[in-house]
Formats: C-alpha cells, sequence, structure tokens
C-alpha cells in the first residue's frame, strides 16, 4: 500500500504531504456503516446500467485477501461482469513472483474471454493493477484504484511500517518509485477520499491527462470498496463504451456527493 513515487524527493518536504492523522484514524471505525449503507442502497443500485459482461480482476490491498473484494465483485457480478479475484491469497506486498503471477492471470482471463480485461486494485492493489496495465496495454481495458498511493510522499501513510514488515522491502526505493509513478497508457480512474484514514488523499491523485481522471468520494480506506457512492463511480466508469473513454461527468446530482478534476500539485 505505501509504494507511491514522488517526482523527486526534495518535493515531498516542499509539499508537506504527510500521513492522516489521529481523528482521521479513528474514522476508519466507520468502514461497517458503508457495508450497512451499501446493503441499504442496493435497490437503488440495482438501476445503474448493466454492464457488457467484460471480464474484470480484482486486486485486494495490503494485508487482505480476496474475501474482502467480495462485495465489490459481489456487486458487479449483479451488473453483468465477469469478476476474478487475484487468488494469491493474503496480500503482503510485491514478493518474488507476486506481479509477474498477476500479470500472467490477466492474460490468462483475457485469453479465456478473448476481450480486454478491466482491473480494479484496493489500496496496495491498485498498484498491481497499474502495474499489470504497463505490462498488458492491448488486453487491458481501463484502471481503477481505490484510495492508491501512486504519488508523493512514500512514508505518507498510516502504513507504511506495516509493509515493510510483511514485506522485507522498505519503501522510497528510488528506481520502484520511477516506476510507480509511471501512469499505464490506458484509461486510468483514482478513486479516492479527503478523509481517508489510512493513505494521505493526495498520493492518490492522478496528473491531469486525456486518459487519467479523479473522483472525489466521502468514504474510509477500509470501507472503500463497499461504500455505496464509491461503487456507483466504479459501475459508472465500466460501463463506458472503451471506444469512447471520457471523463466522469461530476455534474447535475453528482455534484452533491463526487468531486473532479483535481491536480496533483
Amino acid at each position: 500500500m505505501p509504494i507511491s513515487a514522488p517526482r523527486k524527493q526534495s518535493n515531498i518536504n516542499e509539499e508537506g504531504i504527510k500521513a492522516p492523522n489521529a481523528f482521521l484514524m479513528m474514522l476508519e471505525g466507520r468502514a461497517p456503516w458503508e457495508y450497512a449503507a451499501m446493503v441499504a442502497a442496493m435497490p437503488w443500485l440495482r438501476k445503474l446500467p448493466m454492464g457488457d459482461g467484460h471480464p474484470i480482476l480484482v486486486f485486494p490491498g495490503l494485508g487482505a485477501a480476496d474475501f474482502t473484494t467480495w462485495p465489490l465483485r459481489h456487486f458487479l457480478e449483479g451488473r453483468g461482469y465477469k469478476t476474478h479475484p487475484w487468488q494469491q491469497g493474503f496480500n503482503f506486498g510485491p514478493r518474488e513472483g507476486v506481479l509477474e503471477q498477476c500479470i500472467e492471470q490477466a492474460r490468462s482471463i483475457h485469453d479465456q474471454h478473448g476481450r480486454p480485461v478491466s482491473l480494479i486494485g484496493w489500496s496496495l492493489g491498485g498498484i498491481y493493477a497499474r502495474e499489470v496495465a504497463k505490462a498488458l496495454p492491448r488486453q487491458t481495458r481501463c484502471v481503477i484504484t481505490l484510495g492508491t498511493p501512486f504519488t508523493g510522499n512514500p512514508r505518507a501513510t498510516n502504513a507504511w511500517r506495516f509493509y515493510e514488515l510483511v514485506s522485507g522491502h522498505r519503501v522510497g526505493d528510488p528506481e520502484v518509485i520511477a516506476q510507480v509513478r509511471k501512469p499505464p497508457p490506458v484509461p486510468t480512474t483514482s478513486i479516492y477520499s479527503r478523509t481517508d484514514g489510512i493513505v494521505a488523499w493526495r498520493c492518490s491523485v492522478n496528473d491531469a491527462g486525456p486518459l487519467a481522471e479523479n473522483i472525489e468520494v466521502h468514504a474510509s480506506h477500509v470501507g472503500m470498496g463497499m461504500n455505496p457512492i464509491a461503487l456507483y463511480a466504479v459501475a459508472d466508469r465500466l460501463a463506458q463504451d472503451p471506444a469512447h473513454w471520457a471523463h466522469f461527468d461530476a455534474s447535475g446530482a453528482r455534484r452533491w456527493f463526487f468531486r473532479t478534476g483535481l491536480a496533483a500539485a
């Protein structure tokens, strides 16, 4: 989760990006309420347009496994998509062979369905999604990340020590930072929250570009994958015609729930 990529180490202090404070950490306790809100909102969510049945590969966050992404995958299955869990047990970071297996799985899913695969990653899982898209741009339809730190201060999270402990990797490796910061060459959406208690929200903001966008929602980090507002945004992005991808429209009634267009500065 805490792998992230600033342009220069000196910019980290200038930007003043720090890990979320204790108050935001406490707000992570609202995750069960987000699950309850998802259940309550399901009749509304079921009215969203059906998808086109294309395959989706979902990556869990740091220290999490496929059961944590089940609500998201179950919702998307109900919209007509073919979802796939990452099937590598608990996510303890990019240990030897992990990313290679992610790439091979995405390639296999593409070959199985004969269609490009959408990649969704929650927190650290979003790093995998982005890297797989870079390795397999022709087999990837789009990338959607949820609270993923891919830029900014690599220690601007409240999980970087845990990451170092379980992964065996140290944060801040210049080569890793440079690689992670590169944008995927496919439509890429970052869904983030300013009230994220684990990852500083500025570390989840894409640079502006024709294939990159940011969608701000009101959600916790732990509950983002089952927050009904975040699920709405995910479904909206997946339902697009890949030949005519466009940035998320936050006008009208949506402006009460979403913000877009923020730059990484």
